[in-house]
């Protein structure tokens, strides 16, 4: 029989070390207004599928980290959707807070928000929890060079919309 408490513990002290960081990239992601719904369904995932880490394959903080960014994923997802019903049933259009290739964007918060979620990931884990590319490529699960490539077309963009004096 499994002793559910003590399995919870165990849980709880594993992720406990990488707690700050995991709120860091749910607040980055996903907003303040979304960060513990984040959180809430990464520690769900990350319960239900806590039998599934494998040491050899990585870190906990990189397994946590990608399980964090693919809630605050669902989540964007969920509130695109919310924005879109809304527009169905005549809504005022809240037009979002930055497009592509809009000269108006002069903060940065509000740039980054305007890159892919791939983008808005690495830039999140490289430049805003200081992580070296080799753990931003193990929470993203792909190559060291797919990392320096994602931050390198990120940075463009992000120069693109910000301009040179920024």
């Amino acid at each position: 029989m499994i002793d559910v408490d003590v399995d919870a513990q165990r849980f709880s002290a594993w992720v406990q070390p990488h707690w700050r960081v995991m709120h860091r990239l749910a607040l980055n992601l996903a907003g303040p207004a979304d960060t513990d719904d984040v959180l809430q369904e990464a520690l769900l995932a990350a319960w239900r599928k806590r039998r599934q880490f494998d040491p050899e394959r990585g870190s906990p903080q990189a397994w946590l980290l990608a399980i964090v960014a693919d809630q605050a994923r669902k989540q964007w997802s969920r509130s695109r959707s919310r924005l879109r019903l809304a527009r169905l049933d005549g809504a005022d259009e809240a037009e979002p807070v930055a497009r592509a290739g809009r000269e108006s964007v002069l903060d940065l918060a509000d740039a980054i928000r305007v890159l892919s979620p791939r983008q808005r990931l690495a830039v999140s884990l490289h430049y805003y929890l200081d992580l070296p590319v080799a753990e931003v490529a193990e929470a993203m699960s792909c190559s060291v060079g797919t990392v320096k490539s994602t931050l390198s077309d990120a940075r463009t963009q992000l120069h693109h919309l910000l301009g040179d004096d920024y």
